[in-house]
């Protein structure tokens, strides 16, 4: 699919088959993560990739969204390195176009994911959980597999209603 499709068809899945998702797709979309564009190209990123069901119901307790975390067979945490940072506004823009490529990926790869935010409000309980090294301060979590399929439908404002002028 090329991006625009992929970008205009990429929904959020919550719900998610009771399958692997295999390594060599786990490494696809970290690839897309590695190739958002940075500031200085300082890449100020870092992932953890979380398979095992122990460590992911230890996750799942950091946020509101367990359940989803439960779901999934894979997640993967996204952090902002500090040790790599130069300007936090623009160093935690990048994280955020790291994760909207992972996304996207994600969806070309014919498989779904959520964006799960929420969990930073226990930051530092899943940062222990997750054994981040010292500078690395949890931005997101990206749940992924196989979707279930469902009809997923998304509405967006009109450009007249988000430009200026």
């Amino acid at each position: 699919m090329d991006a625009l499709e992929a970008i205009g068809t990429r929904r959020s899945v919550r719900e998610f088959l009771a399958e692997d998702v295999q390594e060599s797709l786990i490494n696809d979309i970290l690839e897309a993560g590695r190739w958002a564009p940075s500031g200085l190209n300082n890449q100020p990123w870092k992932f953890a990739v979380v398979k095992d069901r122990g460590l992911r119901e230890k996750l799942a307790k950091c946020t509101k969204y367990g359940k989803t975390v439960m779901a999934a067979p894979v997640s993967i945490a996204v952090f902002l390195d500090s040790k790599e940072g130069y300007n936090r506004t623009k160093d935690v823009q990048a994280v955020g176009a790291c994760i909207q490529n992972m996304l996207l990926a994600t969806h070309a790869l014919g498989l779904g994911a959520v964006w799960l935010g929420e969990i930073i409000n226990q930051r530092e309980e899943a940062e222990k959980v997750l054994n981040a090294p010292e500078g690395c301060e949890l931005m997101a979590v990206i749940a992924i597999g196989k979707p279930v399929e469902k009809k997923r439908t998304s509405m967006r404002k009109r450009i007249g209603d988000i430009t200026l002028g």
